[in-house]
């Protein structure tokens, strides 16, 4: 899973370089595009986890890979408008490697051995984060960004290959899975929907410091500093992953959420500085990977194991959208008060989500859907 994670992580900033330079475009015409991959994928990520759910993994791999691929290795010869909407589309139909993996990982790990694992997961997509933008801006540079929009088709045709050999179970041997699906208006509770706005919230707060970092350091011609800013960003959040991974009682999701959102807000007072913001991120980012790993295991624990694919499509989504708002709120809040003021905005935001997730959550029924079962199957067992 972290080798097809690579793939997706390039094709943000591969997108953006093509749009605005080789198709001279210009950036907010490469913002677009980006906008319709993005809301491609939120709305087709519940489909594709509906369509594992319904028809197995390789049927959802042979149809997502077909789509992808062509869209990314026939995208270099494509009009601006025409990738616009190819673009959507090929978003609709994305291999969802962040669900599957998180979907394998309930399958293969015992209940009390999730919060390491799902730990793990996190590391490993913050790793991937790390890599795939650089080869893809590396790609693009020194070869063409048509070359690198192939090489991301490639990647894709690769992990779904590999993906479709492997088969990686998905449901664990003794979860029950026969019988009709449950309705959604069974398992979509408050609990999920809380769980849903934790996700975004974080991916909220976390879109719009990244937008505050490049403005910050642009406006100084610091710019040159953002790739180091951004890797220890991401060796905060590895570092967190590690010590939550490790605690046999961790802080709720909700409490992850507002600490990682409170901490994003003093960062504003390092405006300027490349050095004093990179320290200033560390602890905020350090509450990174514990929260994103709270909210798969919190997911994971909630639906029944016959959803748990569409569960995971509505998680990611939460992820998409979360980003997407971010980032512009921020960008606005930057373009009237300087970039202090997108940090702020970023770390009020996400504590605001932090709230209605509380208040969600206050309705959850004692013991999740894990407890629900083990009653079933105890009156069952009486009967």
């Amino acid at each position: 899973m972290l080798l097809a994670r690579i793939p997706p992580t390039a094709a943000g900033v591969t997108m953006t370089l093509h749009v605005a330079v080789t198709l001279d475009r210009g950036y907010g015409a490469a913002g677009l595009a980006g906008m319709a991959i993005t809301v491609g994928i939120g709305v087709g990520s519940p489909l594709m986890g509906w369509l594992i759910d319904r028809r197995g993994l390789r049927f959802m791999l042979i149809l997502s890979v077909v789509c992808e691929t062509t869209f990314w290795l026939f995208a270099p010869l494509m009009s601006y408008w025409v990738l616009l909407v190819v673009g959507f589309v090929a978003g609709v139909a994305c291999l969802p490697v962040m669900s599957i993996g998180r979907q394998a990982i309930t399958a293969l790990v015992p209940v009390d051995q999730r919060r390491t694992a799902f730990s793990l997961d996190s590391i490993s997509v913050e790793l991937s984060f790390m890599v795939g933008p650089a080869l893809g801006v590396l790609v693009a540079t020194r070869v063409s960004t048509g070359a690198a929009l192939v090489a991301i088709g490639l990647g894709v045709l690769a992990s779904g290959v590999l993906l479709f050999f492997v088969n990686p179970p998905l449901v664990h041997e003794d979860e029950p899975v026969e019988g009709p699906h449950p309705s959604r208006r069974a398992w979509i509770t408050g609990p999920l929907v809380a769980t849903l706005v934790v996700a975004a919230g974080a991916v909220f707060t976390l879109g719009g410091m990244e937008v505050a970092i490049v403005a910050s350091l642009e406006r100084v011609g610091q710019a040159s500093w953002i790739g180091l800013v951004f890797i220890v960003m991401c060796a905060a959040s590895i570092v967190g992953g590690l010590i939550y991974g490790s605690l046999k009682r961790a802080p709720g999701q909700v409490a992850l959420m507002a600490m990682l959102a409170a901490l994003a807000i003093p960062v504003g007072l390092a405006d300027g500085d490349w050095l004093l913001i990179a320290i200033a991120l560390i602890p905020m980012n350090v509450m990174c990977s514990p929260t994103i790993a709270a909210t798969s295991e919190r997911i994971t624990g909630l639906v029944p194991p016959a959803v748990r694919g569409e569960a995971l499509g509505l998680h990611g989504s939460a992820f998409t959208f979360g980003a997407a708002a971010g980032g512009p709120v921020a960008g606005f809040a930057i373009d009237h008060g300087g970039p202090a003021m997108g940090f702020a905005v970023a770390g009020v935001g996400g504590l605001l989500l932090a709230l209605l997730a509380h208040l969600l959550q206050r309705r959850e029924p004692s013991g999740g859907f894990g407890h629900v079962l083990g009653g079933v199957g105890e009156r069952e067992a009486g009967a």
